[in-house]
């Protein structure tokens, strides 16, 4: 219960601080909650099990700021909530996955940039209130760069254990025309037989059942896998270019100031904490 009283008192003042945010809030929760509402009533309810997930991630950036004491920037806020809605909502109950191709690749790079810039607010937290370590811009933006990978691994671990044990497609297949395979060498000596212009595969269960694919094989997520990968490496890459700049020339580089202070992590201050305990 005094959680919740914490978290009303949080939303309150971020509706005197940013009403763009409090807004954008609003109007994807009711966006959510209208989605989850269809799903029911046309008895989809795996899609009203996304909404109240959405619901859910939606209080996250509320939680972190009472449990850790910080305070996200509205930018930063704002992205994160039009993350979670073109991630859940738009993605997976409106199939943009399956529709527009590079939604999940822009969705994992700009992933790898948020958290390359969560990486680097926290260690830049720890760094600035620290009297007797003084970390260089480099570091700063190494460990940054690590944190963003890190997750990205996390992530990709999450993906492979749902479509595993709970028969999901999170790793989303591939047709490829062409593959290089020792399996099969029929003398089981490690030679690589490179199969090219493969027109169609076909796949037979024991049942009887037949699935036909035509174009080429179908890749297992594999290929999926190291994609999501690579461009949450070039979003991570991307943030700390900016946070490299940002620690090494201050004000001076207009840009890379906007970029870092408007995704920035910061303390709450006295006046704010107290403000939330009346």
């Amino acid at each position: 219960m005094k959680a919740l009283k914490r978290y009303q008192r949080r939303l309150i003042n971020r509706v005197k601080e940013n009403r763009g945010v409090f807004i954008l809030f609003t109007v994807l929760r009711v966006l959510i909650a209208v989605a989850m509402i269809r799903s029911i009533f046309i008895g989809n309810y795996e899609g009203a099990a996304i909404c109240v997930l959405a619901l859910l991630l939606f209080l996250v950036p509320s939680f972190l700021e009472g449990a850790m004491k910080i305070n996200i920037s509205p930018l930063f806020e704002g992205i994160i909530y039009c993350f979670i809605f073109a991630a859940n909502i738009l993605g997976e109950l409106a199939h943009f996955y399956s529709h527009i191709p590079i939604w999940d690749t822009m969705l994992h790079t700009l992933n790898g940039f948020l958290f390359a810039a969560v990486g680097f607010s926290t260690v830049d937290l720890l760094n600035r209130n620290s009297k007797n370590i003084k970390l260089s811009p480099l570091y700063l933006t190494i460990v940054a760069f690590c944190f963003s990978m890190t997750i990205g691994v996390l992530w990709e671990f999450f993906e492979c254990g749902m479509d595993l044990f709970f028969k999901t497609d999170m790793q989303k297949d591939f047709i490829v025309s062409s593959i290089n395979s020792c399996t099969l060498d029929p003398n089981h000596d490690q030679a690589v037989i490179a199969v090219k212009d493969i027109a169609s595969t076909q796949i037979k269960t024991i049942s009887g059942q037949l699935f036909n694919i035509e174009g080429g094989y179908l890749d297992i997520g594999i290929l999926d896998t190291m994609k999501d990968l690579f461009v949450n490496f070039i979003g991570a890459i991307v943030f700390c270019i900016f946070g490299f700049i940002y620690e090494k020339y201050g004000e001076s580089k207009k840009v890379a100031a906007y970029v870092v202070k408007g995704l920035k992590l910061k303390p709450q201050e006295e006046g704010n904490e107290a403000l939330m305990q009346k």
